[in-house]
């Protein structure tokens, strides 16, 4: 009896040995570095589960002993993150558990994406249907369908999205992108409404939308946005026409060829303000926050007329015949 106790002992101990080795050994297979030796970009897929990738790493020779990550599911299970779409970069020297690791989180490739102050919505959907690695699902979509699909069923989309870069990795589809960029937006346009001036000729935060968007289009130079919004101020109060050129522009929609004639001055379109009184019905580009902002805190002054000179900025005249002179000097003359 005493040497049967004595051998199951024995064999107790080796066991717990021959365990303790084993797992040791697993764990070594697990901190081993993966096998690549320069950086790799590798992409969990859409639905994919840990033993599919699991299966598709050794099969790419990304990762040896195969059994080894597929014991973690029994021996550790809680350990394994939620695989995430999208791409990732492998380090040379990373750990199996490092990879693991890194397939759950939120470190995936991503790339740029930068829509400019001044686009227009068809500008801004001709990026987003180039964009590399981002899915798209708006190119066969009209506008108001694209807006519908937004939840924003009824809206003119122009003017809607903040200009921004905005990050995007694989796995993601344009929709995403417009939903940030409208939402940041809507934000944007709140928090600024709130901070208005108290005597503006503008009643809500859609007409301060539509005025920033003739700011951001008249003028690339930061000091000139608040005198341009002083001056569209000080018209709107007159009853004088706005006479801003990006309108024009913006109601020959593709038929603009990079000029405009008198007879474009004249055509009687929703948006031309030679013609209509006011501002236009909807937007004409994608405002910044800096127009945002002169839109509703513009300069005070005594300005009712501007040209360009040429340089991107402008000359502001407060009558008549001192702007005819400055267009003589700055149009007729070039």
């Amino acid at each position: 009896m005493l040497r049967l106790v004595k051998f199951l002992l024995v064999l107790i101990i080796v066991a717990a040995i021959a365990a303790f080795a084993g797992y040791h050994y697993w764990e070594s297979r697990l901190e081993a570095p993966i096998a690549v030796e320069e950086e790799t970009l590798y992409e969990v897929p859409r639905g994919a589960g840990y033993n599919r990738v699991v299966a598709d790493l050794a099969d790419r020779g990304m990762i040896e002993n195969e059994w080894a990550f597929r014991l973690l599911t029994r021996l550790e299970p809680e350990t394994i993150p939620r695989l995430r779409t999208g791409e990732y970069m492998l380090e040379p020297g990373m750990s199996g558990r490092e990879l693991i690791e890194l397939l759950g989180s939120d470190q995936v490739v991503t790339y740029p994406l930068t829509i400019p102050e001044g686009w227009t919505f068809r500008q801004m959907r001709a990026r987003l249907d180039t964009a590399p690695k981002l899915e798209n699902r708006t190119a066969e979509l009209s506008d108001e369908e694209v807006m519908a699909l937004l939840e924003r069923e009824g809206r003119h989309p122009e003017g809607w999205f903040f200009p921004d870069t905005y990050r995007y990795h694989k796995g993601m589809s344009d929709v995403d992108i417009l939903r940030q960029a409208l939402t940041r937006m809507e934000q944007v346009l709140d928090e600024i409404w709130e901070a208005r001036s108290d005597d503006l000729p503008i009643e809500t935060p859609y007409e301060a939308l539509i005025m920033a968007s003739l700011i951001e289009r008249e003028t690339g130079a930061p000091e000139e946005r608040r005198e341009i919004a002083g001056v569209f101020k000080r018209r709107m109060e007159r009853g004088m026409r706005l006479q801003t050129d990006p309108t024009v522009i913006y109601g020959m929609g593709e038929r603009y060829m990079g000029r405009i004639t008198r007879a474009d001055l004249q055509e009687a379109t929703p948006y031309n303000t030679y013609v209509i009184p006011g501002m236009p019905p909807t937007p004409i580009a994608m405002p910044g926050r800096a127009s945002l902002e002169a839109a509703v805190d513009p300069l005070p002054g005594e300005t009712l007329y501007f040209v360009s000179r040429g340089d991107g900025t402008h000359h502001f005249s407060r009558t008549l015949r001192e702007h005819n002179n400055a267009v003589n000097r700055y149009i007729r003359n070039r």
